[in-house]
């Protein structure tokens, strides 16, 4: 299973749309995890018409009617989404607490790529496909999913 990860799209304000690059991904994707910050159901409706997605309320979401945090299981992988992780320090410890059946934990807010493993945990960050802040690119992640075990990648867009 394929796997697309975004986050901070920020659409109607960073940007009108997804770079063509991130649909490249999503249309060869079998679900979509957006970790907040969408800004308007927009892109919401764009995403679910390819198909099937995750998402979680951001900061900047006002209005949006989604769930602040979600655990899900895609193909005997389990995973949490959050959009804020809080402060780097002790978030391995600080996540691996809050979702502790968690392996993979998904996060955004920041804008800056994080694919590392801390207490047993994939701490995965996408970056932003529209508004880099200071990267070098925007980013999306992909993650691959396959009878318990995953592969994480950042992609540069």
């Amino acid at each position: 299973m394929l796997v697309s990860v975004i986050a901070d799209t920020h659409i109607k304000v960073a940007a009108k749309d997804l770079p063509q690059q991130a649909y490249h991904w999503i249309r060869q994707s079998d679900a979509i995890i957006h970790a907040g910050d969408l800004v308007n159901e927009i892109i919401l409706d764009r995403l679910a018409n390819l198909c099937p997605v995750y998402a979680v309320l951001g900061n900047n979401d006002r209005g949006l009617k989604l769930p602040l945090f979600l655990e899900l299981e895609l193909e005997g992988v389990k995973l949490a989404v959050i959009h804020d992780s809080g402060p780097k320090h002790n978030r391995g410890k600080r996540l691996r607490q809050k979702f502790p059946e968690a392996r993979i934990v998904v996060f955004g807010h920041s804008h800056i790529p994080v694919c590392s493993d801390e207490e047993g945990l994939l701490l995965f960050n996408p970056g932003s496909p529209t508004d880099k802040r200071g990267q070098p690119y925007p980013t999306m992640g992909l993650l691959r999913l396959n009878d318990g075990e995953f592969a994480a990648e950042i992609v540069n867009l």
